[in-house]
């Protein structure tokens, strides 16, 4: 039995219940096949009540995001005008990379309904589920130094903050680098990759993963205590390719400010939307762990930290800690 027959003989029947034992003659199948496609068409987003003794009923549909639907809604002179819109990946990352080494323009976007090894910083596993976020990888070709690397990491942070502000009414803080928060829960990870040519960069992939419209049942249920998503946080379900348009325009017009003004202006904005600043901070750098008061960004994107005996250190990577102590 595929997802494809069950799915039709559940549709068929226009939100009525359908007992396992209708479905079983009908698809010559047993009762745990079809508790297992059940299973899986829940895994791609699709909403099935199961009652005993009424038996199953389709409630609901996955969205799904098309280039037809999202390009009437771009608001922007290139990012986003180039895109591909997949079904499964495991990567959006490694999609467009191989798209960037055969000469993709900048701007190119590649967004995908479900990832199946989507990946956050230093590895870390990314929950991606059919239909409910948004899993996406933006190219850039800046003409900057390898060095500065790091100042899009937290570029990315502010415009994927001030457009989900835009779209839904929550509060968004920045935890450095660029880890985006609701109530000191996370709702989004970055994560850019590139490629480099004589310490000039050659290009940037810039991963985008946004928990939208998850549920709690999405989530594994050790994360459930430090993720949420933007549905749960605000109660609301989430127009997916609006948000989409809101980043790619917020990403677009940073950009451009960023190439034409240089990090200054990127820095204030980061430290206005931050909630690592001015509280002190254990962080877990390659060194071994210190705590510190994160008091600002210097020129290359680094985290300045004021130390207990009051000498200053500038971090480049470290894993935040909780804040210790309430300030400013």
């Amino acid at each position: 039995m595929s997802n494809d027959s069950l799915l039709s003989l559940l549709e068929a029947e226009a939100g009525q219940y359908v007992s396992g034992e209708e479905i079983s003659r009908k698809l010559n199948v047993s009762r745990t096949a079809i508790w297992k496609q059940v299973r899986k068409l829940e895994a791609n987003g699709y909403q099935i009540d199961a009652v005993p003794r009424l038996g199953y009923r389709l409630t609901g549909k996955p969205s799904r995001l098309s280039i037809q639907e999202l390009l009437p809604k771009l608001r922007t002179k290139q990012f986003g005008r180039q895109l591909h819109v997949m079904d499964v990946v495991s990567s959006t990352q490694d999609e467009l990379r191989k798209l960037a080494e055969q000469g993709a323009a900048e701007g190119t976007l590649v967004i995908a309904e479900q990832q199946t090894n989507g990946r956050g910083r230093m590895g870390r596993h990314w929950v991606s589920p059919a239909g409910k976020g948004v899993w996406m990888s933006l190219l850039l070709r800046p003409p900057v130094p390898l060095q500065w690397t790091p100042q899009l990491t937290l570029l990315a942070a502010v415009a994927l903050s001030r457009a989900i502000s835009r779209v839904v009414p929550l509060e968004i803080g920045i935890k450095w680098p660029n880890d985006l928060l609701v109530g000191g829960k996370k709702i989004s990870g970055i994560l850019l990759e590139s490629a480099a040519e004589d310490e000039r960069l050659r290009y940037v992939v810039v991963g985008l993963g946004i928990s939208v419209n998850l549920e709690a049942g999405d989530y594994p249920a050790e994360l459930l205590e430090k993720a949420i998503s933007l549905k749960m946080a605000s109660g609301e379900t989430v127009n997916r390719s609006e948000l989409i348009a809101c980043i790619l325009e917020e990403f677009e017009r940073l950009y451009e400010l960023y190439l034409e003004q240089g990090f200054a202006p990127i820095r204030s904005l980061w430290e206005a939307h931050s909630v690592t600043l001015h509280n002190e901070t254990l962080l877990y750098t390659p060194q071994g762990s210190i705590t510190g008061i994160p008091t600002g960004l210097d020129d290359s994107g680094g985290l300045k930290v004021e130390l207990a005996d009051g000498t200053r250190r500038t971090i480049y990577s470290a894993e935040i800690g909780d804040a210790k102590v309430g300030g400013s």
